[in-house]
């Protein structure tokens, strides 16, 4: 009897396709790889190698369902973006010397979309430099110090007071002398008219007058800058001092803007009701 001969087992048909992705990924590793050096290059290779291991991550799950591939194909993935994010960062922040400085612009100038070559500008009229002022402390004197600099508190806490009586404390980012700023021309000198303690240790920046002049002569966009910054400072001073100083008639008065008051009185913009205390902005 013959044997029956056993039927050759039928080949699957393979699927072309089984390993695009792979192929896909090792293809984009390739290619990242030749990047150049420096944080742009360093930023194109990561940006390759993202879809890399994306592509990588996924042949593992899906072709050969094996957890450890997978598993560290993604590992790889998130340590790439987390290298994106840290280039674009510093990236962003070029430029800004020190912690304080970047902090400064991060928390102060970046809100009012201030380029990072105009804070750079800035900060070089003051020297990038930092000042420390103790616990006690004075930074000026009412009478004796003159008004010759602008200050920019970065940490701390200021009193501000007058003939040994409390107005208001000074917070961070805020400036310490923008009343006295305003109150004088640029040819003009002055005295503070109250004394500026620190409360606790603090750090600031300072501007020379002169040399903070010359700088908003020549850029206009710094000038404006400016102007709104001090504009909102001295409002919030105004607002501390609101409910502290008076005079007979009922007017509030900022003892460290004097010419203000005296200009808004004898001008034609403000009259009194007789039968109100506060002053109402009339036109005429």
């Amino acid at each position: 009897e013959e044997r029956e001969k056993p039927i050759p087992a039928v080949e699957p048909v393979r699927n072309r396709t089984e390993g695009a992705i792979y192929h896909l990924g090792s293809t984009i590793l390739f290619l990242g790889y030749m990047g150049g050096s420096g944080a742009y290059g360093c930023l194109f290779i990561f940006g390759f190698l993202s879809p890399a291991f994306l592509c990588l991550a996924l042949w593992g799950r899906l072709t050969l369902c094996g957890a450890d591939v997978f598993t560290w194909n993604l590992l790889l993935l998130l340590a790439c973006l987390l290298q994106i994010y840290h280039l674009l960062y510093r990236l962003h922040r070029e430029g800004v010397r020190g912690e304080e400085l970047a902090a400064l612009y991060q928390a102060v100038y970046l809100p009012l979309g201030v380029p990072v070559h105009v804070f750079k500008e800035i900060s070089h009229a003051f020297g990038d430099r930092v000042v420390e002022l103790r616990a006690g402390e004075t930074y000026a004197v009412e009478g004796k110090t003159p008004i010759d600099q602008l200050s920019f508190l970065l940490s701390g806490r200021i009193n501000v007071s007058l003939e040994g009586q409390f107005l208001h404390y000074i917070h961070r980012h805020q400036f310490l002398d923008s009343p006295e700023w305003e109150s004088l021309r640029p040819n003009e000198e002055g005295k503070f008219q109250v004394t500026l303690t620190a409360e606790e240790d603090s750090r600031f920046v300072s501007w020379r007058r002169r040399r903070l002049y010359m700088l908003i002569s020549k850029q206009r966009y710094v000038a404006r800058l400016f102007s709104v910054m001090l504009g909102y400072d001295i409002a919030e001073k105004l607002y501390n001092l609101n409910n502290k100083l008076y005079i007979k008639s009922g007017v509030l008065l900022d003892i460290r803007l004097p010419s203000l008051y005296h200009d808004c009185h004898d001008s034609q913009w403000f009259h009194y009701r007789n039968d109100q205390k506060h002053p109402l902005v009339a036109w005429k």
